[in-house]
């Protein structure tokens, strides 16, 4: 049962949506209708949505007539974020509603973005972020990952932009509003939207690049492996199922580095490093049209369903792709990071098959579902052998296809599949202590890379007393980067970050990721020429992953909240509803 619904799905079900949407860029508003297909389990019984931010105007039944609805109360703090149930009654005949409805400065999965918030300057641009539960701030639906409906789609866009949406293209129709059909059944979460100046660029003949124009010629170039990761991933999981796979490099107010909408992964421009050291993302996002959108988490409780396997097929993209090394390098820091931020969990909050009842899946989003989740199905895939589980794997998603399923679920499969092949192996995994107890079990795997060794061995020497200049890092590529900063951080001090930097230029990276941890170490040892890029970060970059860290160490101080309050107020009205909602917190931020 999903606690994050107000719907009752086992009474009456939606089965399809289908929108009719006029965009008001100048006004921040979605005007139009929904229609929404039912399947009636009980003759009986209301159809009963989720709904927050929205106006609704009026409701029509199969036959057009009016039905009467309800807007019930929206929970109060601290559950607010559930909004509210939109219970209508309905006809003996009805097999369809018809809601009309307009959005609201609180309609959250909404980012609108004035002309000078984008790349190149020149129009306003939207775009959606349903997951975890704010598709019901932009359409009244049942608003849960178990209830999977097909969509279609009409968008009416001012003249000059462009629409599209996680669904096949259909073109635009007489009106010139543009027509958008998904045939396959997917979670609500997965609907989405983005209209602006965007133009498009191919890679191969199922696959490309939307974009500012400023962006496109350029991301088209670091984006070009792409085909070869759909090919490598076909060859690993089966079929890609979805007919085409398309991105589009948003702003940089977007909060997460990728969203996999179907047919249409939406990405952050900070993965464009200029050196490809970055497209792990795109292997991310490419492998959850496997795990997360043709075989998809019940609830939210069951996250680590989606985003565990999904790095772990990541990793195996990128190691088909690139190589076992480049993978191996992925998979030692993404341990290293879970190692460090696990320090700062809950027990409860290190837990795969969390508990989250009466809490925003929003607020335990961390590393765990995804690196330990990841790290479990390697330690299957070592008990097994690659072989053997790479079979498992391909009927796991053959036989769930387009359904979501549970833990409960997945372990019984489990079970009777893989287990049952060998039961002697099955005692090798501890099932109890990976799904459902804190911490990482005494059998983690953990991989070893060369390259990584060659950094370790450069930050012994740097903490020796060799200088940043004479340091052997020829050739280091991002993760390499990376692990040495972390490797150093306790040897820090405001004269060995000058020379870091004189020798590095780490201030004026423009790389995302290095820049990010290099900024959150000025932060801690007062660095202080790297304030003015730190304000300048802040203020251009919304991804989540790189604010929350930043701000977190800005709150460590006095001054530092001090000073991580002024950015912010700056910042804020940049950032999307899901960032907001996390740096609220850690700033204490009253508004």
């Amino acid at each position: 049962m999903d606690t994050h619904t107000h719907a009752e799905p086992n009474r009456v079900r939606v089965t399809h949506v289908s929108l009719d949407l006029a965009l008001d860029m100048a006004r921040h508003q979605a005007q139009g209708a929904v229609t929404l297909s039912i399947e009636r389990l009980d003759d009986k019984a209301p159809l009963v949505l989720d709904a927050l931010g929205l106006a609704i105007e009026s409701v029509a039944g199969s036959d057009g007539s009016a039905r009467k609805f309800t807007l019930g109360d929206e929970s109060p703090a601290p559950t607010s974020w559930m909004g509210a149930p939109l219970s209508i009654e309905l006809a003996r005949g009805d097999r369809a509603v018809t809601i009309r409805y307009r959005t609201t400065e609180r309609s959250d999965a909404l980012q609108w973005l004035a002309p000078e918030q984008t790349t190149d300057g020149k129009a306003p641009f939207l775009f959606t972020q349903g997951q975890a539960i704010l598709t019901r701030t932009w359409i009244p639906l049942q608003d849960s990952p178990g209830i999977r409906v097909t969509y279609d789609a009409r968008i009416r866009a001012p003249a000059g932009l462009t629409a599209v949406m996680s669904a096949e293209d259909l073109g635009c129709d007489a009106d010139g509003a543009f027509r958008f059909r998904m045939q396959e059944p997917i979670p609500p979460y997965l609907i989405a939207l983005a209209c602006g100046d965007i133009v498009f660029r191919p890679i191969s003949k199922r696959c490309g690049i939307w974009a500012e124009p400023s962006v496109a010629e350029g991301a088209q170039r670091e984006l070009d492996d792409t085909e070869a990761m759909i090919a490598s991933a076909e060859s690993l999981f089966g079929p890609y199922r979805w007919g085409r796979y398309d991105l589009i490099i948003l702003p940089a107010s977007f909060p997460f580095g990728g969203m996999e909408n179907p047919r249409l992964t939406f990405a952050t421009p900070t993965i464009l490093a200029g050196d490809k050291s970055l497209v792990s993302l795109v292997a991310h996002e490419l492998a959850h049209s496997w795990s997360g959108n043709l075989v998809t988490n019940a609830t939210w409780r069951d996250f680590w369903l989606n985003e565990g396997f999904t790095v772990y097929f990541e990793q195996r993209i990128m190691e088909a792709v690139f190589g076992v090394e480049r993978a191996s390098m992925e998979k030692e820091l993404a341990l290293a990071e879970l190692e460090r931020e696990m320090k700062d969990l809950t027990p409860r909050e290190q837990v795969l098959h969390v508990e989250l009842e009466g809490r925003n899946p929003d607020d335990s989003f961390s590393n765990v579902p995804y690196t330990k989740g990841a790290l479990f199905l390697m330690r299957v895939e070592e008990v097994f052998g690659r072989e053997r589980f790479d079979r498992f794997l391909r009927g796991y998603f053959d036989s769930h296809a387009f359904q979501s399923i549970t833990t409960e679920q997945f372990v019984e499969y489990m079970k009777r599949t893989l287990f049952l092949e060998d039961p002697a192996l099955s005692t090798k995994i501890d099932l109890a202590t990976w799904l459902t107890q804190p911490g990482l079990p005494s059998d983690t795997p953990r991989t070893k890379s060369e390259s990584l060794a060659k950094v370790s061995r450069e930050v012994a020497r740097f903490k020796a007393g060799t200088s940043a200049a004479q340091l052997d890092t020829q050739g280091f590529v991002t993760q390499q980067w990376l692990t040495f900063l972390e490797g150093i951080a306790d040897a820090l001090d405001d004269k060995k970050m000058s020379a870091l930097d004189a020798a590095f230029g780490f201030t004026k990276s423009g790389n995302s990721e290095i820049v990010c941890t290099w900024l959150r170490l000025s932060i801690a040892n007062g660095y202080a020429p790297a304030d003015a890029r730190l304000a300048e970060f802040l203020t251009e970059v919304g991804r989540r992953k790189f604010l929350k860290p930043l701000y977190t160490e800005l709150a460590k101080t006095g001054a530092g909240m001090k000073r991580g309050r002024e950015i912010y107020a700056k910042a804020r009205p940049r950032y999307h509803a899901v960032s907001v909602g996390t740096i609220d917190k850690i700033l204490g931020w009253q508004g």
